[in-house]
């Protein structure tokens, strides 16, 4: 019957999009997930599998039979229930089981310049794996996202969330640090663009526009038509009262990392533009729907038999 493709998280979040876009395509298409009861849109094409990190004979046999293999797994901060270093662990167990299943193909997602992103586990993390990937002598494509929004996405709703429920709104800085937003859809038909190819190569994942973070925040308050001071903030002052909000939603909204990172310009890419939605046309077509309720990483992790949409 010829290969299956396999995509870790497929009822998640972009791996579910990739998932959708090789089911169109007509391909058989397995998931590995650590949440076998989250909600399955798309019924019995799609074949679950746990996603077995401490059992490398069982990793292994679920990978047996896989053509290409579409990694989307990974971590946002250390928490006590996931940590970087737990991942970093964990996709070297599936790189080297996808090795030895005789997978042909890895399609790794990673992050925007890891190489730039010195003292921040996040970026370290993701940099060590790459090179796991380019010493493991498989066929590859590694992908570096920065921002992602769609259906489902975290940022970009929950700045709209927090201009739709906090008296003001904070901007670390002085707010003129850039970030290309791509959506999640664009993201994935790039994802199997480089599954179709054969050599191995690195390509920014980024959106067709150019954001300065402050512009970004006073544009999506004026489309979905909140009026709220926008304030440059310290960023230990904007880190801190993020903290006090946390305990309210019961999540991390914002860690020290991410907030270093944007400020340093990890977000934002020199090369190719890849996407080709327009963030603003989008959160003008979702205004009504953007913001109104606040998207839960901890809850993601928690709430296993919850749709990511709806935590």
């Amino acid at each position: 019957m010829g290969h299956v493709d396999c995509v870790t998280g497929a009822l998640g979040y972009s791996g579910q999009q990739i998932a959708r876009l090789l089911l169109e395509r007509g391909g058989r298409v397995r998931t590995l997930t650590n949440s076998p009861d989250r909600p399955n849109p798309f019924g019995s094409r799609l074949e679950i599998l746990p996603l077995e990190f401490a059992n490398q004979r069982a990793l292994v046999r679920s990978l047996e039979g896989v053509g290409t293999l579409f990694n989307t797994y990974w971590v946002r901060f250390n928490h006590k229930l996931f940590t970087f270093e737990q991942a970093v662990e964990n996709t070297k167990r599936l790189f080297a089981a996808a090795k030895e299943a005789g997978v042909t193909r890895i399609v790794h997602v990673s992050i925007l310049k890891p190489e730039q992103g010195r003292g921040l586990a996040y970026y370290e993390g993701k940099l060590e794996l790459e090179r796991a990937l380019r010493q493991l002598d498989i066929s590859h494509a590694i992908l570096r996202p920065g921002v992602l929004f769609g259906r489902g996405d975290i940022l970009v709703n929950n700045i709209a969330w927090a201009l739709r429920h906090l008296p003001i709104f904070g901007v670390f800085g002085d707010g003129n640090y850039k970030l290309q937003p791509m959506h999640v859809d664009d993201f994935a038909d790039l994802a199997i663009k480089c599954a179709d190819r054969e050599n191995d190569f690195i390509v920014d994942a980024v959106g067709p526009e150019d954001f300065e973070y402050r512009a970004l925040v006073k544009a999506i308050a004026e489309i979905i038509g909140v009026r709220r001071a926008i304030v440059c903030v310290p960023p230990s002052v904007g880190y801190a009262v993020s903290k006090l909000v946390n305990p309210f939603v019961g999540d991390v909204i914002i860690t020290r990392e991410e907030i270093e990172g944007l400020m340093r310009g990890l977000l934002f890419s020199d090369g190719t533009r890849t996407g080709k939605t327009k963030l603003g046309e989008w959160v003008r077509e979702h205004r009504d729907q953007l913001g109104r309720r606040y998207a839960s990483e901890v809850g993601r992790r928690i709430r296993r038999n919850v749709a990511y949409k709806n935590v």
